[in-house]
């Protein structure tokens, strides 16, 4: 963002071009002429360097003189800037990666695949809010604390994996896990998206004994059950037929990770397939909103040294071409 200080000194920059005219006509006037018999007399004489730049100094002072005026106009050049007055919320993400996310029943990839594209979405619907990842199988892990950048939280999601260690589901440490990257937030609202796709068969922690917590911590919970209502694909790897599928019937544990969230304020929700997921996540963004009060200002920064600089050179410039080389004598 360009704005002039004082842009009334601009109407000064007529005078260059009134100067420039005044000059040309003074020497139109001051012209004289010697009549000649025969200009074959001239043709060897070619005009001196002094004569070929005789107007260099008026030239050099009309210069001199522009960025002289556009200076004392004081160009700046202005820089937006935000400051957030308010607190945004604070989110934890916990993923379920165990091996039952490799089932294909969320065409045309696998479960855990489709929740990574639309926790992304999610992620980058949001604005002013720090959101963390904790990632689950037989344990919980942190894989991001929580942050406002984006695009390194987005990158990690996109890293996540299936398990191949650490076999089964511990749905309560993955909720532990992330309360405990709550646990010190101060944000006016505290929210954990836990996605699974199965029951809570590991852990020394109960998905019920985890939401207790939760709701001591005044931190809300909000569960998804990931997976298709009956059986789904499953694929294996057999070592003589190589690839091949089993069908396994889906175990979400739809009651007690209702009784979770509604325990502290949340919501169950049941995704059975990409565009139910995508939509259930969507519906969390829109219920977890808060009020952002930003201010916008500008700060601007000084230009005109970048121009008087110059000036005062071109300046100099012209008075010392008029004083030595191509000085005029009366």
């Amino acid at each position: 963002m360009m704005r002039f200080a004082t842009p009334w000194i601009l109407a000064g920059l007529a005078l260059v071009p009134a100067l420039a005219l005044w000059r040309w006509r003074a020497h139109r006037r001051g012209r004289s002429s010697i009549r000649f018999p025969d200009l074959k007399l001239l043709e060897g004489i070619r005009p001196s360097l002094a004569t070929r730049l005789r107007n260099a100094p008026f030239a050099l002072t009309l210069l001199g003189l522009t960025l002289v005026l556009l200076a004392l106009a004081r160009p700046q050049s202005g820089s937006t800037h935000e400051e957030v007055l308010t607190q945004g919320i604070d989110i934890m993400l916990a993923l379920d990666n165990s091996t039952s996310m490799a089932a294909e029943d969320f065409k045309p990839h696998n479960r855990l695949a489709v929740a990574k594209d639309s926790v992304r979405q999610f992620i980058e619907g949001r604005k002013n809010d720090r959101i963390g990842l904790v990632v689950f199988a037989g344990r919980g892990y942190t894989r991001c604390p929580l942050t406002l950048d984006y695009q390194v939280l987005g990158a990690l999601v996109d890293k996540v994996e299936m398990a191949t260690q650490d076999e089964g589901t511990a749905i309560g440490m993955g909720l532990v896990m992330a309360l405990n990257r709550l646990r010190d937030s101060d944000a006016k609202s505290r929210v954990i998206v836990l996605l699974t796709d199965g029951r809570s068969n590991r852990g020394e922690i109960d998905p019920t004994t985890a939401a207790e917590l939760a709701k001591t911590l005044g931190v809300k919970v909000h569960t998804i059950g990931i997976g298709t209502r009956g059986e789904a694909p499953y694929p294996i790897q057999d070592p003589f037929l190589g690839k091949r599928y089993v069908y396994l019937r889906a175990d979400v544990d739809d009651e007690t990770l209702t009784k979770v969230a509604e325990s502290t304020g949340g919501k169950y929700f049941r995704a059975i397939d990409p565009d139910s997921l995508s939509g259930i996540l969507a519906e969390i963004d829109a219920m977890e909103t808060t009020e952002i009060k930003v201010r916008n200002y500008v700060r601007y920064a000084e230009l005109f040294p970048w121009l008087a600089v110059p000036a005062l050179g071109v300046m100099l410039m012209a008075g010392l071409l008029s004083g030595t080389r191509l000085m005029r004598i009366p």
